[in-house]
């Protein structure tokens, strides 16, 4: 992968903020984490979303919600995807692939669900 993403400290926040009710205190540190983050999982009207607390309490269940649908979507994807390996069906397994990549908008899953994609391309 092209660079090492760690969601460690956003999902912290989210779980302080969104889970635990604690308000959202937008420090620098804050900012700068929600805009790195909103980066990362490709939305791209982030510093607009930080101008208010409103706005930036929707950045961050945005961001939320976007690392764990993508995260669900691509493990899901990824068992059905060795299922169909195991069973030599490797037509199956591409199109789980496919399916994660037509719908997906994390660059990190996308990258992950290409390069599974790639290294299926020598198989029947």
């Amino acid at each position: 992968m092209s660079k090492e993403i760690d969601w460690d400290p956003f999902r912290a926040l989210a779980q302080r903020v969104l889970r635990h009710g604690a308000p959202l205190e937008l420090t620098d540190d804050v900012r700068t984490l929600l805009s790195r983050t909103a980066r990362e999982v490709a939305i791209s009207d982030a510093e607009s979303a930080l101008k208010t607390n409103a706005g930036a309490l929707e950045l961050l269940s945005e961001c939320s919600r976007r690392i764990q649908d993508g995260s669900w979507r691509l493990m899901r994807a990824l068992n059905q995807m060795y299922r169909h390996q195991k069973t030599g069906d490797f037509d199956s397994a591409r199109q789980e692939m496919r399916n994660v990549l037509a719908v997906e908008v994390v660059p990190l899953y996308r990258e992950i669900a290409q390069e599974q994609l790639d290294d299926m391309a020598d198989e029947p």
